[in-house]
């Protein structure tokens, strides 16, 4: 079974390789997508494969958009870290829509069904019972776990166990409450567009902070404020630069 894989983060789709594999050794990975450009670049320029594995929120764009440009004529198994897009994902030749983090049984099942069931009649079946469970609700759906990497070993963070992110240089690292810290594969800008702003906010160019990481606020010079935030194993000062100062008041007043 040829399979491309469509996922901006590289952790994340070396995942789904690894499931893959251990679902059927036959599967062989034509190609690691990661943005809209790229996979519409791959369909105009290569052969249909078996199957494509298709994130929905790509670092360059909705993956929507891929099929308003190029021709995809595969099934395709969505995975995503959010549900608001079930049934826009169905109207598509879909064969699966997988909630991340993606389990290996829940990887199998879609599979059985690209093997062994008519595309239409599973869209239909599996719209309808999307219907069924969701609540209505429009409002923007947060990422709430993060995958990282430790060693040879991916597992996830929830949201309540991360203390900050920060970045340094031009790596991202997400710091938990452990006082661990991770490489993950965001820019902060992205941090910001995915986490909630109940929970998390950005204290400068270099960190984002969560709210149940500070311990201490301090007034500082020229107007600003100095936050102690807490890990165990480590604790961190860091400024809040002059212009967000009331953006940080209002957020952290609730």
């Amino acid at each position: 079974m040829k399979i491309v894989i469509v996922e901006d983060e590289p952790l994340a789709a070396e995942r789904l390789q690894m499931i893959l594999l251990q679902i059927d050794s036959t599967v062989q990975v034509l190609a690691f997508l990661d943005s809209v450009e790229e996979a519409v670049k791959w369909f105009r320029l290569h052969p249909v494969p078996d199957l494509v594995m298709l994130d929905i929120e790509l670092g360059d764009g909705n993956s929507f958009e891929i099929f308003q440009q190029v021709e995809v004529k595969c099934p395709v198994i969505f995975t995503t870290a959010y549900d608001q897009y079930a049934l826009e994902a169905f109207r598509l030749n879909s064969i699966d829509y997988l909630l991340k983090p993606v389990t290996q049984d829940a990887m199998k099942r879609a599979l059985d069904k690209f093997k062994s069931i008519n595309i239409s009649s599973v869209s239909s079946t599996l719209v309808e019972r999307l219907l069924e469970g969701r609540s209505g609700s429009t409002e923007k759906a947060y990422k709430h776990r993060f995958l990282v990497k430790l060693g040879s070993r991916l597992f996830f963070l929830e949201q309540k166990d991360i203390a900050w992110f920060y970045a340094d240089d031009k790596t991202v690292y997400l710091v938990s409450k452990e006082g661990i810290k991770y490489a993950v594969d965001f820019t902060l800008e992205k941090l910001e567009q995915v986490l909630d702003p109940q929970h998390f906010f950005r204290l400068n160019r270099k960190i984002i902070v969560s709210a149940l990481s500070i311990k201490e606020i301090k007034t500082f010079i020229n107007s600003r404020l100095k936050i102690l935030l807490s890990a165990q194993k480590h604790n961190e000062e860091v400024v809040v630069s002059r212009e967000r100062v009331q953006a940080f008041k209002e957020w952290a007043g609730g």
